[in-house]
């Protein structure tokens, strides 16, 4: 009954036929989400009151969909009108368990490599921890903050907000509609109604969503020297993506004129387990920021920077429940 993970997303994503054993699975799963929510449901468990604004950056599916640029872009925006923000993270893929807080000489293999890149990118304070809460109070006992930002945790119960934000993969949508593992969903399609944004990466949004866009905003080695855009056009590359969904990666390196021969490689890749992919032809090799904060200054390796593009309400409704809860 083992099943592949290029099986899986046929299932997911392109019509194929669901095993019935997938679909038990998926009633399994969702009886114990439910359970693990009654306490909270019931209101015999509370979410305790950190005393700061929290806004949770979640998905309904498994893979990527573009929470941690959209919390990077949420920094960045928020911090540039003068408010403090930090961020709490699980830190998946890490091999370190507890709270831990993020700074210079961390490494992905300690914290993981999204709360790492969200830090280098933003100077923000990012705290990391399978319980959330635990983290957030060690981040709030070393610097005071307007806002926390959890990049995931939309079913962290546990945690207190005052906002809550799910990102869509606009190109793959909600795949088959069902839940773990018959489909993508790690919460039933209804969990949209509580929801304060919804904003879709990609894509036409549909009424009641807000758009983002990914926009490359630069390329550079590994080494950190930058390139000229318009230097890469009609080149062919290598181009390594260890994302959750590496398509997104291929087709924006293309769109930069870029000849691309694919690279795909699981999610929190872990290059020190497999090795870092090797190539003879002498040809580029591109990767992502994400796969950038596991990997040495290798010659001919770049580096491809994007940034989230979002609309002005997104922030403005950030603010204004960032306020209410004051």
């Amino acid at each position: 009954m083992l099943i592949s993970r290029e099986q899986l997303q046929a299932i997911w994503y392109r019509g194929a036929r669901c095993p019935w054993w997938l679909q038990l699975g998926a009633h399994l799963y969702a009886s114990l989400r439910l359970l693990v929510q009654l306490p909270y449901r019931w209101r015999l468990r509370r979410a305790p009151d950190l005393g700061v604004a929290v806004v949770v950056v979640g998905n309904l599916t498994v893979g990527g969909t573009g929470k941690t640029p959209l919390t990077i872009a949420l920094v960045e925006q928020l911090r540039a009108q003068g408010f403090t923000v930090g961020v709490i993270s699980r830190g998946y893929g890490r091999r370190t368990q507890g709270v831990r807080l993020v700074d210079s000489l961390s490494t992905a293999a300690q914290v993981g490599d999204e709360p790492l890149l969200i830090a280098r990118r933003t100077g923000a304070p990012v705290a990391v921890g399978e319980d959330r809460v635990a983290a957030a109070r060690r981040l709030l006992g070393v610097v005071q903050l307007d806002l926390l930002i959890s990049d995931d945790g939309l079913e962290h119960l546990a945690l207190a907000r005052c906002c809550e934000i799910v990102v869509v993969d606009g190109l793959r949508g909600f795949g088959n509609q069902k839940m773990l593992p018959a489909g993508p969903l790690r919460a039933p399609l209804s969990r949209l109604s509580r929801v304060d944004l919804i904003v879709r990466n990609g894509g036409s949004p549909v009424p009641g969503e807000w758009p983002m866009t990914m926009r490359v905003s630069g390329l550079r080695s590994l080494a950190g020297v930058q390139q000229q855009l318009s230097a890469w056009q009609g080149r062919k590359a290598h181009v390594v993506a260890g994302t959750g969904n590496p398509d997104r990666v291929f087709a924006s390196v293309r769109a930069l004129g870029i000849d691309v021969i694919e690279h795909p490689q699981a999610d929190h890749v872990d290059y020190a387990a497999i090795g870092i992919p090797q190539f003879s032809d002498g040809l580029p090799c591109i990767t992502t920021e994400k796969d950038a904060t596991k990997l040495p200054p290798l010659d001919n390796w770049y580096v491809l920077e994007v940034s989230a593009q979002l609309p002005a309400a997104i922030v403005e409704t950030v603010i204004s429940r960032m306020l209410a809860r004051r």
